[in-house]
């Protein structure tokens, strides 16, 4: 579990991830309103090349891509997802495995549509600037990752 005392906190935990990130990653995010998911997006967004300002939550429209960067980023937010239908139409599976990084907010939505092998990333709020982050690897591309994301935080 990390903590994180500030938005630059957690900005910052998004930076490393995008600094490990390789084409195909999928970054499941999972927490409640206001825990800090976009936040999360954002700091893999800056990470990657991408203007963290650029990045905002794209809750009415399901995907937001941002090509001009490192890698593309896919960023999916599901909480108005109104039915399995409404993603399986956006064809999600070509951006899960394709050339860039996907990060899901609100992964819980997609249910059984959740891919086998991915960062699981839970934000939870633990006061007005506090948040806890617990990451879990489902799969041996994620042990890796998430074993050089520990050992850049710890120096």
């Amino acid at each position: 579990m990390i903590g994180s005392s500030s938005v630059r906190d957690t900005l910052n935990l998004g930076r490393r991830i995008a600094g490990l990130s390789r084409p195909g990653d999928i970054v499941c995010l999972f927490g409640g309103l206001g825990s800090g998911k976009t936040v999360l997006t954002q700091g893999i967004a800056w990470g990657l090349g991408v203007s963290k300002e650029e990045v905002i939550s794209p809750t009415f429209v399901l995907l937001r891509q941002y090509q001009d960067a490192r890698l593309p980023l896919y960023h999916f937010d599901l909480y108005r997802l109104k039915g399995d239908n409404d993603v399986l139409a956006l064809g999600y599976e070509e951006y899960l495995y394709g050339s860039g990084i996907s990060v899901i907010e609100w992964a819980s939505r997609l249910k059984y549509l959740l891919p086998k092998q991915y960062l699981e990333v839970e934000l939870l709020i633990k006061g007005p600037k506090q948040r806890s982050i617990k990451l879990h690897a489902h799969g041996s591309r994620y042990r890796q990752l998430l074993k050089e994301l520990y050992a850049h935080i710890r120096h």
